[in-house]
């Protein structure tokens, strides 16, 4: 292998290195938000609230679409992202009403 070749993959190995300890963050922080929607969705039950909120939802969105610009990411992605996960959340809430 040529010094470029070497270079290339120890830069390679080093993204490799941060993209899989972001992945770990990325999980372990879905992890701790679903502790506290799960916490949501149990005093929602207890006080017969309907498992979503719309109007929240909608200003979720709008805040985390801000976010993704500022953190150059593709608004659309983090449209989707959310809403997969709002509607994991409130399956998680109507299991929780049963």
């Amino acid at each position: 292998m040529d010094n470029n070749s070497e270079r290339a993959e120890i830069i390679l190995k080093d993204h490799r290195k941060s993209i899989d300890r972001l992945d770990a963050i990325l999980i372990y922080t879905l992890g701790e938000r679903f502790s506290h929607t799960k916490a949501v969705g149990k005093l929602k039950a207890e006080h017969n609230l309907p498992p979503s909120d719309p109007l929240r939802e909608e200003e979720q969105i709008k805040r985390l679409s801000q976010l993704a610009i500022e953190a150059d990411l593709d608004p659309k992605f983090a449209k989707k992202f959310l809403s997969f996960i709002v509607e994991e959340v409130i399956l998680h809430h109507k299991q929780q009403q049963n």
